[in-house]
């Protein structure tokens, strides 16, 4: 029971995939700690509070704190954009660069000018028609 456990502790995907949440939690951590100690402080700035995350409005008493919620939201968007600009972009770059489509194959047939059948690219007549298949000559 344990031996199957452990077999599946020690896959790459699920190592990987803490190590992942781990690097995420932290990555969170400090764009939560940046948009507390610049972007709130610029935003307040111009709504012209000196704490923005205290920024809230009452409504028959009940109060909405605003201010946490546009921290949040301002952090979610730096967050997204991160991954998708450091993360997301440079992987399908990557993807795209290694399967690249297959250059098409010389054609080994060719369209009988008076019958339309297919015949092989070499053919001098039609094998349907026995019409004479004339090369173009480029000029």
């Amino acid at each position: 029971m344990l031996s199957g456990f452990k077999k599946f502790i020690l896959r790459g995907n699920v190592v990987d995939m803490a190590v992942g949440v781990v690097v995420g939690a932290a990555f969170g951590g400090v764009v939560t700690e940046l948009t507390k100690a610049f972007l709130t402080p610029l935003i307040a700035l111009v709504v012209g509070k000196p704490d923005y995350s205290k920024l809230k409005f009452v409504v028959h008493g009940t109060e909405f704190p605003i201010g946490d919620f546009v921290n949040a939201l301002i952090s979610f968007i730096l967050i997204a954009a991160a991954v998708y600009f450091f993360v997301v972009v440079p992987v399908n770059f990557l993807v795209a660069k290694m399967h690249k489509e297959p250059k098409p194959t010389d054609p080994t047939t060719k369209k009988c000018p008076e019958c339309m059948g297919e015949i092989p690219i070499d053919a001098r007549r039609c094998m349907h028609c026995t019409q004479l298949v004339m090369e173009k000559v480029a000029a």
